[in-house]
């Protein structure tokens, strides 16, 4: 007789089940739809999400549920009002990632909006074009040091200070590296992403999309990075 290979009643679930139902979970066409637009990093209410997945409020409510119960959404109460976020920054690397793989070689960059592909919002940091433009040239000039996981040198600390981003030596100036799904090369996330995220908009140098995770890099933000870093290529340039 072959042995029982189940798990004993008192051991947690092996760690396949957990993955097999954290991938059950993005693999919903309605949940993953939810889960795309909470990439940008804001909250939405259930009736938003619902919306945007083509489903009835019933459904939303048991998708929303499913998210949080695998620990992928969070729920925010304000008031009277219920909204739902990504978890942490760990799903959206998560999301990032599955993204890249959803096509191969040059037809993700084609079949792109052209705007969402330039710049857009990846959590709490910038992904595409121009933000692949930025980690290059921060690399370049030698702003970054280390491989995957960044701290800034000095010469990063004196060129973003000159930016306009406030660093102080109790803060760490950390920052790692992201594969950028429709670029298919780095950008920078972590802590030091999202401050250069929150400088562009500070300074109005991008300005959100409301229907999108897309970003529009205004005319100041163009001076700005020619600027400091360079300007464009021509063929980068939106």
């Amino acid at each position: 007789m072959l042995p029982c290979l189940s798990a004993p009643p008192d051991e947690a679930p092996p760690l396949e089940h957990h993955l097999a139902s954290l991938a059950a979970a993005v693999a919903d066409r309605g949940r993953a739809a939810m889960l795309c637009l909470l990439m940008d990093g804001r909250a939405y209410t259930a009736t938003e999400l619902g919306t945007v997945a083509g489903v009835a409020a019933s459904t939303a409510s048991a998708h929303l549920a499913r998210l949080t119960e695998q620990q992928l959404v969070v729920m925010i109460k304000q008031g009277r009002y219920r909204y739902f976020r990504l978890a942490g920054a760990p799903v959206a690397q998560m999301l990032e990632g599955l993204m890249g793989l959803t096509r191969g070689g040059t037809a993700v960059r084609s079949s792109t909006p052209p705007a969402l592909r330039f710049a857009r919002t990846c959590y709490n940091h910038m992904a595409g074009t121009l933000a692949v433009h930025l980690h290059d040239r921060f690399l370049a000039l030698g702003w970054l040091t280390g491989e995957g996981h960044y701290q800034l040198s000095g010469a990063g600390q004196t060129g973003l200070q000159q930016m306009g981003l406030s660093l102080t030596p109790a803060q760490p100036a950390a920052g790692c590296y992201c594969l950028d799904w429709s670029e298919r090369r780095g950008h920078l996330a972590g802590a030091l992403g999202a401050q250069l995220l929150q400088l562009f908009e500070r300074r109005h140098w991008v300005e959100r999309h409301l229907d999108s995770r897309a970003l529009t890099l205004t005319p100041a933000g163009r001076q700005a990075v020619a600027r400091h870093l360079g300007a464009l290529p021509p063929a980068e340039r939106r």
